[in-house]
């Protein structure tokens, strides 16, 4: 593997802080484009996209704030709107059609998220942040009818997303547990499950 992918998977963060500069319809096209090349198992790819820039964005926050109780948007409202109209430059929804069959709900939400991964990494090399949120208007009918979610179809994730505030402190990464400590390996047919090694 090259060092480059490495130091890409290592020193990706969430991104909170954006600079005041557009990402160009042609950027954000190219980045999905690349992004779908995630691996799924149905003979459909299961995933669309609803993105929200520049005047957008307003119908992104008043969808988010038909979420709030009148007594938290009368509060808070205010702050919300400027967040969402002009500190985050993209808001992008990944949908995915509901499937009651567990299985394949699984494989295709899977699969989506695989993608959300593959387009933070390609991000990331652009100087491009996310930030993901799975925060409950997701859930939200009022939320879900006025960004133009379709009736039978799942949010799995909205993504804030903009060029990275060169200014902002990249936050330090945090520990991982080493694989050789959550890791069996299987090498006889006849290995037995160690006495501290819960069977799955």
């Amino acid at each position: 593997m090259s060092d480059a992918m490495i130091r890409v998977v290592r020193e990706r963060r969430t991104v909170h802080r954006y600079a005041p500069r557009p990402i160009a319809r042609e950027v954000l096209l190219e980045l999905l484009n690349d992004a779908v090349w995630a691996p799924f198992h149905s003979a459909k790819e299961p995933w669309r996209f609803i993105v929200f820039a520049d005047e957008g964005r307003r119908a992104f926050a008043d969808a988010v704030l038909a979420t709030y109780p009148d007594d938290k948007r009368a509060k808070v409202g205010g702050h919300v709107a400027r967040c969402y109209c002009e500190d985050v430059p993209v808001h992008l929804l990944v949908v995915m059609a509901e499937e009651p069959r567990p299985h394949q709900w699984e494989e295709a939400y899977a699969a989506c998220c695989c993608l959300i991964q593959n387009l933070q990494l390609l991000a990331w090399e652009r100087g491009i942040g996310f930030c993901w949120k799975t925060n409950d208007y997701n859930w939200n009918p009022k939320f879900r009818e006025a960004v133009g979610v379709r009736p039978g179809e799942h949010v799995v994730g909205t993504l804030h997303m903009g060029y990275r505030d060169p200014s902002a402190r990249i936050a330090s990464p945090k520990p991982r547990t080493p694989a050789e400590e959550l890791t069996v390996f299987r090498d006889s047919a006849d290995q037995a499950p160690g006495p501290h090694e819960r069977s799955r």
